[in-house]
């Protein structure tokens, strides 16, 4: 995909200021509720009118409030899922995918009669939104979107509204989707797993405004700002002082850290994902002495509040193990000191 957004939209409580470059097929918005990403998905569509700004979509331009183009959503030949797929409650399910239609009438039923097979959904032509699974009305969803062929696909947090064994069914069946979909696809999401399951490129967007764009593994490893890494999941960051090129004093852990990364004049904190700390036996370099303040007993993993055991005013760290068994006695094999891999530091702004 090749898309450039760079608009303005203005509501009474709410400020819109996006500014991105997509060039992979599969982009991702990621960052909380209210954060602008579903409006950045509207105005992308064409259901929302930036104030001003200009939206290209390969290489076609779609919105230019200076040159006066806003194209009618119908003209931008882009598919949209909605968040709770927006299927008319009236309408069976061939109507249903019948309405995104846009060829001649000839060709409608063979079209209608393509797609029910191709997504599985022989038998439930006459049913109604109401008798249909969530699975099921996913699948009507889609193949409304893509009766009209679109270029591109904007996906509205399809799955926020699902819990469990469905969400993953569902999951699963957007990824087969997806491989079969020769188009492009941005995705808006507040689930770090989503995002990073579905999107080679990702931007974190943050009160209306994309903090940062980039490859969407290596965004998760180098987020490069504070926000983005409280964004994309981090839950342990300390504020800090610079010792030399790598090495730094992490200030709220009380703990001198060496860095693989070069630590520039701009960098204000360290942070480091709980699932990389590592046990140790012995002290040493980046190893924080433990003390267990509080825990957490999750499904299939130990989540441990850790503190520096030989400084009392140290914030505490979230370290999470892996669970060998349901009946594991969380304080067993407890180590003595948990280490901070040097190439896990991230050096933040």
């Amino acid at each position: 995909m090749a898309v450039s957004v760079n608009i303005e939209k203005n509501f009474r409580d709410f400020s819109l200021k996006v500014k991105f470059e997509g060039s992979s097929a599969a982009i991702g918005l990621l960052g909380a509720s209210g954060s602008g990403k579903s409006m950045t998905l509207r105005c992308i569509a064409g259901i929302e009118t930036p104030d001003r700004g200009k939206i290209v979509i390969n290489g076609k331009t779609v919105f230019d409030s200076e040159a006066r183009i806003n194209l009618k959503p119908q003209k931008r030949h882009i598919g949209y899922l909605f968040q709770n797929y927006a299927l008319f409650p009236t309408m069976t399910v061939e109507q249903n995918i019948l309405c995104g239609y846009r060829g001649g009438k000839a060709s409608a039923r063979e079209k209608v009669a393509d797609l029910i097979r191709r997504y599985h959904l022989e038998g439930l032509e006459k049913r109604y939104p109401s008798q249909l699974s969530g699975g099921q009305q996913q699948r009507v969803a889609l193949a409304r979107m893509m009766i009209g062929e679109p270029e591109a696909i904007l996906l509205d947090e399809p799955f926020s509204a699902l819990d469990g064994y469905l969400k993953d069914v569902l999951q699963r069946e957007m990824q087969d989707f997806l491989k079969d979909y020769k188009g492009d696809m941005i995705l808006v999401t507040h689930s770090r797993d989503e995002a990073y399951k579905f999107c080679k490129e990702l931007s974190v967007v943050d009160k209306g405004r994309i903090l940062v764009t980039g490859e969407t593994k290596s965004l998760f490893e180098r987020p490069g700002l504070l926000e983005a890494a409280r964004l994309t999941g981090c839950k342990n960051y300390s504020s800090i002082k610079k010792l030399g090129d790598h090495e730094i004093f992490a200030e709220d852990w009380k703990m001198k850290l060496h860095t693989e990364e070069t630590v520039g004049e701009d960098i204000t904190h360290v942070g480091i994902r709980g699932h990389w700390l590592r046990p140790a036996e012995e002290s040493g370099e980046n190893c924080m002495p433990v003390q267990v303040s509080e825990y957490i007993e999750t499904t299939f993993e130990h989540q441990y509040m850790i503190t520096n055991r030989q400084e009392k005013n140290s914030s505490g760290i979230w370290w999470m193990r892996p669970k060998n068994s349901f009946t594991e006695d969380p304080d067993r094999n407890l180590p003595e000191y948990l280490y901070f891999p040097p190439e896990h530091l991230m050096l933040l702004k």
